[in-house]
């Protein structure tokens, strides 16, 4: 089961600066049963109190600080900066971090950055914090808050987050040229749907690995996260579904040849969620065994329960 790292007040937990919280109804409900979480408040973590001042991000002569929003000199990043690397140990484990928006700590951007003088200057910066995890952890999935709402970010966020895992486990743990290539093998229908491109960058990268496992499942690790995080779109999604309907060609009658082209073009018009074709050649599937197919994380990425697929 994969683990998240989560603000603490995404979670429902009363820690904002003004004694309140910014509870996910997705993260805190429907997400719950298919993670684990480990929440995280940074201000509370550098000893801050609830409630308290406001902080901000100011840009001073060198670099971007994390201050008190009306005294600049009253300096939290270096007390973040601790903060962080205590973290590090249990950061390492996860496999995802849902962040709160427009904060100072943990925005993932568009947060405001003031200058020395405590002006607003017209850039957008990013939390200290998450500025640290993605610095630390450049391919760990993370989002905010506010973006789950959107139906194609949250869906992209949760297959990252449960193939990141995966990698983890069966590929990092391993580092063998055979685990490299099962998981490529599993994930190359997934891929294609986001990334056609990336796809057969993949397996390029998939080709050279003998001899340099770690180097090479590194840069697949960060080829992959890539990939899987540009939009896919009904266009991509057709072809992938059209290329697992060849693997039936031979096997289904006439009659269930024309329906299984009805339901994926039914798809590409938009008239029925991407769930009605992929069920359908689950059925065919369990009819006419293939397995290649069978292997194949396209069908669920993620648990079905999360009902994610429109």
């Amino acid at each position: 089961m994969p683990k998240i790292g989560v603000s603490a007040c995404v979670m429902g937990d009363k820690v904002r600066y003004d004694g309140g919280h910014k509870q996910s109804s997705f993260v805190t409900q429907q997400l719950q049963p298919h993670v684990t979480y480990q929440p995280i408040c940074p201000e509370l973590g550098i000893g801050m109190p609830v409630p308290r001042p406001t902080i901000h991000l100011r840009e001073m002569s060198d670099g971007v600080h994390l201050t008190d929003s009306r005294n600049g000199l009253l300096d939290h990043t270096e007390a973040m900066q601790q903060f962080f690397a205590r973290q590090l140990p249990i950061l390492e484990q996860l496999d995802g971090y849902v962040v709160a928006a427009k904060s100072p700590s943990c925005g993932m951007e568009r947060i405001k950055v003031y200058d020395s003088e405590g002006q607003l200057l017209h850039r957008a910066g990013q939390g200290l914090f998450t500025q640290l995890l993605k610095t630390h952890f450049p391919h760990l999935p993370v989002e905010e808050d506010g973006r789950l709402n959107d139906v194609g970010l949250r869906e992209s966020f949760i297959t990252r987050v449960f193939v990141y895992h995966e990698f983890r486990h069966k590929v990092m743990a391993s580092l063998s040229v055979h685990a490299l290539v099962k998981f490529h093998s599993r994930h190359k229908l997934l891929v294609m749907a986001y990334s056609p491109v990336l796809y057969r960058a993949l397996g390029r990268l998939v080709a050279q690995a003998k001899g340099q496992e770690h180097t090479i499942a590194q840069e697949y690790l960060a080829l992959m996260m890539q990939a899987l995080s540009k939009p896919t779109n009904r266009r991509k999604h057709t072809n992938v579904l059209m290329h697992m309907q060849g693997y039936f060609k031979r096997d289904l009658m006439p009659a269930d040849k024309r329906e299984l082209s009805q339901q994926i073009d039914d798809y590409r018009l938009g008239r029925v969620p991407l769930l009605a074709p992929v069920t359908l050649l689950k059925h065919h599937l369990r009819h006419f065994p293939n397995a290649y197919l069978a292997q194949q994380s396209y069908f669920d990425p993620y648990p079905q329960e999360l009902g994610l697929r429109a």
